[in-house]
């Protein structure tokens, strides 16, 4: 059982927190599912992903494809389809405590300036935590990511 890591965004846009963590997610040997809950918006993360980061390149794919299983990095709405250790959540995605127990990271960004992201990841939180798992807030309020928060979580 890993980590859950929530992001507050004030500052950074979402697809270049997003480029960071997943960057190094792939240099840690892990694949990873992005899940949103918007077809259009997936759309728009599958075309930022390609765009950047400029000292490298993102391997993805839009679930769906006859490839999903075969992606370092999948898009999708639903079911993790890439055999993914780390999970990203964005535009108010969620997981389960029972999904993320079998996960070494998850990641949940969410947007800082909008109130009902917010409290979305509030009720994350109190699940996650609430059900024994591991989880960390990080805050870019000062310019560069801190860590604000931490539960760790059940012990066994």
């Amino acid at each position: 059982m890993g980590v859950v890591m929530f992001y507050h965004l004030t500052r950074s846009p979402p697809e270049e927190t997003a480029q960071l963590l997943l960057g190094r997610a792939l240099v840690a040997g892990w694949r990873v599912m992005l899940r949103g809950t918007d077809a259009a918006r997936l759309d728009w993360w599958d075309q930022r992903l390609w765009l950047g980061p400029e000292e490298g390149f993102l391997p993805h794919g839009l679930a769906g494809g006859p490839h999903d299983a075969d992606q370092p990095v999948l898009l999708g709405r639903g079911e993790i389809g890439n055999g993914a250790q780390a999970l990203m959540l964005v535009d108010g995605a969620a997981v389960t405590p029972d999904e993320a127990r079998g996960l070494e990271r998850v990641w949940l960004l969410f947007d800082g300036q909008d109130d009902a992201a917010t409290a979305a990841a509030r009720v994350q939180w109190k699940a996650l935590t609430g059900a024994g798992l591991a989880a960390q807030y990080w805050s870019e309020e000062t310019g560069k990511w801190q860590k604000k928060a931490e539960s760790a979580g059940a012990a066994g």
